[in-house]
């Protein structure tokens, strides 16, 4: 399949300053800390998914207060213990301690109205692998295993996959009681994996699943607290057009969703074109995540059906990704639509095409490699 190379994660905090880390299971956040953060300064790691620690911590919070050795702390599954962050945030008022608190769920932060330091911390987020974070790499093998660094490396993926989806059920959902209908919340995880990219549709779903649309609202809710997934919202600016107002979702890794979904998607295939479009987007929240907070990320679609994948910064680059190895300029009638309402500084066309080439309206069209070495370079956004 491939290697995994360095991260593209920069945690560098000045005296004074904590952090918080967010990422789904198996990110490789715990890894992360141990070989490169370790590697620049001394630690002093708690983990929270070692029971004996669990025990000792949830029942008594104070412990870190007695115990802090004045190294740079990291607390591993902060979410675990609420509590601690009251410890946390005194520790940093008067001993100036700095801490990494790592998580996978805010959820249970955000309804114990935990204490989440008042800006004391700053945020940071490691999400599945990037192309760039890799070598040997196999697109098609990608869109099968996904991103994250166990099921990318698995000479099994399906098997890691399956294993994953039944540890998230169990283990976020079961034990943390975000639902009192597992069974629903499955159906809904295959639901919402078949529409992932596509306009949600509340009431359909909850058709599908048998239960209420609320509930259905609420179901999406989990997955974006236990950043799972995410709504894309729509550009939402015209002056001639009536335009789509309704968000998409997208699962946080093409392999979860393509398991939960049950697809495998194969070159030439409508389902590889999704898959393609999906793993393009992620790897420009990863770009977002690591290299550029500030920047804005949007669809673009019209009442009439008229559509591009994404849009950038307020219409500074419009993105068609199409999972084909010759593209048609017939086909990019949402990119000149979208061109004759609003001023687009780069048209650009992501696809499997080998060399890059310019039509003469100007549009790119890029091979995706290329397309992301220049991302990265920071010439999009």
């Amino acid at each position: 399949m491939g290697l995994i190379v360095k991260r593209l994660l920069e945690l560098e905090l000045p005296p004074g300053r904590s952090a918080f880390l967010w990422g789904p299971r198996k990110v490789g956040k715990s890894y992360w800390l141990r070989e490169e953060l370790a590697q620049r300064q001394e630690l002093w790691l708690i983990d929270l998914l070692r029971t004996d620690t669990f025990a000792e911590y949830a029942t008594r919070p104070a412990l870190l207060r007695e115990r802090f050795t004045g190294k740079l702390t990291v607390i591993d599954e902060v979410q675990k213990i609420p509590a601690l962050l009251d410890e946390v945030h005194w520790l940093i008022e008067n001993r100036g301690a700095q801490f990494v608190l790592t998580g996978s769920s805010a959820r249970k932060l955000r309804r114990g109205h935990a204490n989440l330091l008042g800006g004391r911390a700053w945020r940071y987020e490691l999400g599945p692998l990037s192309f760039c974070e890799t070598t040997g790499f196999d697109l098609t093998a990608a869109l099968i295993s996904g991103m994250l660094p166990p099921h990318f490396l698995s000479p099994d993926p399906t098997a890691d996959l399956r294993a994953y989806v039944a540890d998230y059920l169990k283990e976020e959902i079961a034990v943390e009681a975000l639902t009192q209908n597992l069974p629903a919340f499955a159906e809904f995880l295959h639901v919402a994996a078949i529409g992932n990219a596509e306009l949600i549709n509340h009431a359909s779903i909850a058709r599908d699943v048998g239960v209420s649309a609320k509930v259905v609202r609420g179901y999406f809710q989990i997955l974006e607290d236990t950043l799972l997934g995410f709504h894309l919202s729509p550009w939402k600016k015209s002056k001639r057009r009536r335009l789509i107002v309704t968000d998409k979702f997208y699962f946080f890794d093409v392999g979860v969703a393509n398991y939960l979904s049950r697809r495998k998607p194969a070159s030439g295939t409508p389902e590889f074109g999704k898959s393609f479009e999906h793993f393009m987007l992620l790897e420009i929240m990863n770009y977002r995540r690591y290299k550029n907070p500030e920047l804005q990320v949007h669809y673009w679609r019209t009442a009439g059906g008229q559509e591009v994948d994404i849009v950038l910064n307020d219409l500074e680059t419009a993105i068609e990704v199409k999972g084909s190895a010759r593209v048609n300029p017939s086909e990019l009638t949402g990119l000149r639509a979208l061109a004759e309402d609003n001023p687009v500084k780069h048209k650009l066309v992501v696809c499997l095409e080998t060399e890059p080439r310019r039509l003469e309206d100007g549009t790119e069209i890029l091979p995706w490699q290329q397309f992301l070495t220049r991302l990265y370079q920071g010439e999009f956004g």
